[in-house]
């Protein structure tokens, strides 16, 4: 009997077939954004700190390395104009501009550029010889020099070899090792389909999908040839400053941008865009990676076709100058086509001295070309003003391009005290969310004392110390406790911060700490602790639960109150709350807000039991409070979750209810955010664990130590 061989693994591409979990089961809760960058990856083992690592890394060689690097041109992929600047900018760029402030998810912190579907974007086109040409730096500095570090240093120093002064860098990404499994990047399942599809109005950029930036799947941010591939300087301008405004970017920071950019490199489009091989994760083995091969007699090169644009922006494209406004005011501008059809604006009769040589035969001269965003730039009223005023005053636009990179490099790293290295600015910025340190010097002792005495019920403190925490976002290290901006604007009258009652609690923990010479960002926690405490101590367990002082109290000139806008909860499945109008499932809420708060599916597991029984409930419902001692931090929640002597129904109220096989009598309501602990499989396996008969002092454990690690996730300075 013959037989025919299969591939026995499971492959992401196939169709014809369900072959995986999520195919067979597409409504089926997916928890794996929750075991992401599993430690088990990391080449270095758990021990690897890359911080320490950075201490043995020579900069300055590095430095110089990588200027030497731009004008080092190799023949498998030659340097326009014999230097590689705008490659490496165009690089950084493209790392660092995924970053969107809705969610803190993308940019430059991981180094994830070199994993799908990153690296295969059409907007990533042939970054990946970036990558290779920084290869032999990257071996000689090995693990002292992450690639996202790198990635950024390269662009930095690609423009400092040009001849512009960067703001400053500050080194301290650490490189992922596995494709970023959390990010949604979009629903489409084609690249660059028309932008309709994330749009309710493509006419009305604001209709924007969130939590989406760019315009359509595979670009960073807009359609450089216009909205849906159509030039409209006046619509584009539009879907411009809005993908810009959900990276955290002004009108003045995006123009500055866009013209420090394009100030330097060049766009590639010398040759037929249709016969470009897949990109790198579709291309077969021996391209070893590469990706987006030209067949063509001039497959790099003047031959390269990357965006299908063909041009450069200014007349010498690698050097830092002022060329860029010089152009864009001087002429009338026409729309063209590039030779692999692309549309594209060049100018009405240029001067030949204005016209760029070409990039291998200096005989040669072409005109210089604006993409449909770079006319969005002088057509769109705002942008004009702008650009008129950076026109006239070359040192302002050029400090503010300069500190507008290093937001845009920046942005996702979090607060200043993260940053390392020799090149850190020393000025604080307001999009760094500053807080002063606070004091350690006080008497924790004291302070727990002070706050038993005070009245305060355990939920109240438990819950408020909760809300201060919960807003940290492990994507962009923004929120936390750390800061106590729970008592400011906007998040003291965010709803899901229950304003009424908070500002209650916050008049007892303020004087508290006041008189104790401790932070009310450390109070707030601590009584988060006492409360835990004392629900220990009633379910018969001694505990204390760990506390490291030293946060402080932000103040509200520190406080970018807008940008914090995002950070807002719209659900809080830890509270069983989901706010009035939320259209996603509730689990699904929760999984995202778990995985912010860089928890596992374990940690989300525990602490969901023992909010439940501790009774935290937003509007202090009963909804998962599966106990007959609220208050008390008993494994209660998961031993009636899976007891098999009661029967869950859905009601009307879109709750469900817990009826008594034996008498029909309802006992517990829960909401889908409790009952997935028991119907996932995954999650019921952990749900288990806690309602065995033996993990009642595993669950107390395990529930303090991962409520530490929330309260501690942004205490960055004591790493």
């Amino acid at each position: 009997m013959e037989s025919t061989g299969k591939c026995p693994v499971v492959h992401g591409g196939a169709t014809t077939a369900k072959t995986s979990n999520s195919q067979w089961w597409p409504n089926a809760l997916n928890i794996d954004i929750l075991h992401q960058n599993d430690a088990q990856t990391h080449p270095f083992g758990p021990d690897f700190n890359y911080r320490e690592e950075l201490k043995k890394l020579d900069v300055e060689g590095l430095k110089r390395d990588l200027v030497s690097l731009m004008t080092e041109s190799q023949s498998w992929w030659p340097a326009d104009w014999g230097h590689y600047g705008g490659l490496m900018i165009r690089m950084a760029w493209h790392s660092a501009g995924t970053y969107r402030i809705s969610d803190g998810r993308g940019g430059a912190g991981t180094g994830n550029q070199r994993f799908a579907p990153l690296n295969s974007w059409p907007d990533n086109a042939n970054l990946d010889k970036a990558r290779r040409l920084l290869w032999p730096i990257k071996k000689k500095y090995g693990k002292s020099l992450s690639w996202a570090d790198l990635f950024i240093l390269a662009g930095n120093m690609a423009y400092e070899s040009m001849g512009f002064t960067t703001f400053g860098f500050a080194f301290g990404r650490e490189d992922i090792w596995a494709p970023e499994k959390d990010i949604y990047w979009g629903s489409e399942t084609e690249w660059l389909p028309p932008s309709d599809t994330r749009y309710e109005n493509v006419n009305d950029a604001s209709t924007l999908e969130t939590p989406l930036a760019a315009v359509q799947m595979g670009l960073i941010y807009v359609n450089p040839e216009g909205v849906n591939g159509v030039p409209n300087p006046l619509l584009t301008a539009q879907h411009i400053r809005e993908t810009f405004a959900r990276m955290a970017m002004d009108d003045e920071e995006t123009v500055a941008l866009t013209a420090g950019g394009h100030t330097v490199g060049k766009a590639h489009g010398n040759g037929d865009a249709s016969i470009i091989g897949p990109a790198p994760e579709g291309a077969d083995v021996e391209t070893q990676g590469f990706g987006w091969m030209n067949p063509g007699p001039r497959s790099n090169g003047a031959g390269t076709v990357t965006s299908g644009i063909e041009g450069a922006w200014t007349t010498n494209p690698i050097a830092w100058d002022h060329g860029y406004f010089d152009l864009l005011f001087k002429y009338e501008w026409e729309l063209k086509k590039s030779p692999a059809g692309a549309q594209q604006w060049e100018p009405v009769n240029a001067a030949e001295t204005d016209k760029t040589v070409d990039v291998e035969n200096p005989g040669l001269r072409h005109n210089p070309i604006m993409t449909d965003a770079d006319m969005a730039m002088i057509m769109d009223p705002n942008y004009r003003k702008i650009s008129e005023r950076f026109h006239k005053d070359p040192a302002y636009f050029e400090n503010v391009f300069a500190r507008a990179w290093f937001k845009l490099t920046h942005r996702d790293m979090g607060p200043k005290v993260r940053y390392i290295g020799p090149d850190v600015p020393q000025e604080e910025l307001i999009w760094q969310d500053p807080i002063t340190a606070g004091s350690t010097e006080y008497s924790i002792d004291d302070v727990k004392s002070c706050i038993r005495e005070s009245g305060l019920s355990a939920v109240d403190m438990i819950s408020t110390a909760w809300d201060s925490a919960r807003t940290f976002r492990n994507s962009d290290k923004r929120g936390g406790a750390n800061g106590a901006r729970i008592r400011l604007a906007p998040q003291k009258n965010w709803e899901g911060n229950e304003p009424e009652r908070l500002q209650r609690v916050l008049a007892v923990l303020t004087p508290i700490a006041e008189q104790t010479g401790a932070s009310v960002a450390d109070v707030i926690v601590l009584a988060g602790n006492v409360g835990i405490e004392s629900a220990a101590k009633s379910a018969g367990h001694t505990v204390e639960v760990p506390f490291s002082p030293g946060r402080g109290d932000a103040t509200v000139e520190q406080t970018d109150i807008d940008s914090f806008a995002p950070l807002e909860p719209l659900s809080d499945g830890f509270r069983n709350w989901l706010h009035t109008g939320n259209t996603a499932k509730p689990e699904e809420l929760l999984l995202d807000k778990a995985q912010l708060l860089g928890l596992s599916a374990r940690e989300m597991t525990v602490l969901i039991g023992g909010m439940r029984v501790l009774g935290t409930n937003y509007g202090d419902t009963d909804f998962g409070v599966f106990t007959k001692t609220k208050g008390a931090l008993t494994n209660d929640f998961f031993s009636v979750l899976t007891d098999m002597s009661y029967a869950w129904e859905p009601s009307d109220e879109g709750v469900y209810h817990l009826r008594e096989r034996a008498t029909g009598a309802i006992v517990y309501s829960a909401t889908r955010v409790d009952l997935v602990f028991g119907s996932n499989s995954v999650l019921r396996s952990y749900a288990e664990v806690y309602a065995q008969d033996d993990s009642k002092e595993k669950f107390v454990a395990d529930f303090v130590a991962t409520w530490a690690k929330v309260m501690n996730a942004d205490r960055f300075d004591l790493v």
